[in-house]
């Protein structure tokens, strides 16, 4: 009997062993998309950010908020001219919260109205101004840290804020993120060529419409991607508007309208982000 108990034990503790393991290959949609930057095509379409001063005149200004982990996040903040629960955060690309994102987020708060923005700062500080230090800015990046900011800038806002999420290439994925985040609170969703989320268990989650606006001619999100996306949307139940350009990676680029801009998608891809919002956070 003695013999059987610890033939048991030994057993049970190689299976413990080798389940702990096992390598899980499941790799979330935010670490996909970092593994672009190690692709030279990749990143040469992405234009250095062309060099700007923001000066705000609608009293923009950098801050700081607690996380619930005791660190602090950073942001860009643009409060309303009226109280308001409406927000809107916006999603750097792979650059950085950088002064053309501070900018974009300026016209967003003008051109939306009665609306609080915030374009939350995902790399801690960082700024690129190369595409070698964005590409190992994306690829450090883990998205825990940006679930803790997300929720740290909900936490800000407040309970009865609703939320509406914005962001291009790298911060077009942390859209998607952020408005699963924000769960109830979540409004809307607007992501400008970014990698989507392709659990359906957890798109089942989301609590606000998405606005998807792709490029049609590119490698990277291409028409695979997205067809897939829209197929995931459905089998979760969730409403997803797509709006495919005839245009490149980045033709909506806040930091520098060069390279693969395209001032037609570009305009046209805004003018849907305002009304979009604008159907919802009422």
């Amino acid at each position: 009997m003695r013999k059987t108990l610890t033939l048991l034990l030994v057993l049970a503790f190689f299976a413990v062993r080798a389940q702990n393991d096992v390598t899980v290959c499941h790799t979330a949609s935010t670490e996909k998309f970092a593994m672009f930057a190690s692709n030279k095509d990749f990143n040469m379409e992405h234009p250095l950010p062309r060099v700007y001063v923001h000066k705000s005149l609608a009293g923009g200004q950098d801050i700081t908020f607690k996380c619930a982990d005791g660190t602090e996040g950073r942001g860009y903040l643009l409060k309303a001219a009226k109280p308001t629960n409406n927000w809107v955060f916006v999603f750097q690309e792979w650059w950085g919260l950088n002064d053309n994102i501070r900018r974009h987020s300026e016209e967003l708060y003008n051109d939306l109205g009665n609306v609080n923005v915030l374009a939350i700062d995902m790399y801690d500080g960082k700024v690129a101004t190369d595409r070698e230090t964005a590409g190992r800015y994306m690829q450090e990046f883990k998205q825990e840290r940006g679930a803790t900011l997300v929720k740290g800038a909900i936490a800000f806002a407040g309970k009865n804020a609703h939320i509406g999420t914005v962001g291009w290439c790298f911060g077009g994925g942390q859209s998607l993120q952020a408005a699963l985040n924000a769960g109830k609170q979540a409004d809307a969703c607007v992501i400008y060529y970014g990698m989507p989320v392709d659990d359906v268990n957890l798109l089942k989650t989301l609590n606000c419409d998405v606005l998807g606006l792709f490029a049609g001619k590119e490698k990277y999100i291409n028409t695979d991607v997205v067809a897939k996306f829209q197929a995931n949307m459905k089998a979760a139940g969730k409403n997803l508007t797509v709006k495919s350009y005839d245009a490149e990676h980045g033709f909506a680029n806040p930091s520098n309208p060069m390279g693969n801009y395209n001032e037609a998608a570009a305009k046209d891809a805004y003018q849907q982000t305002l009304a979009f919002f604008k159907a919802r956070l009422k």
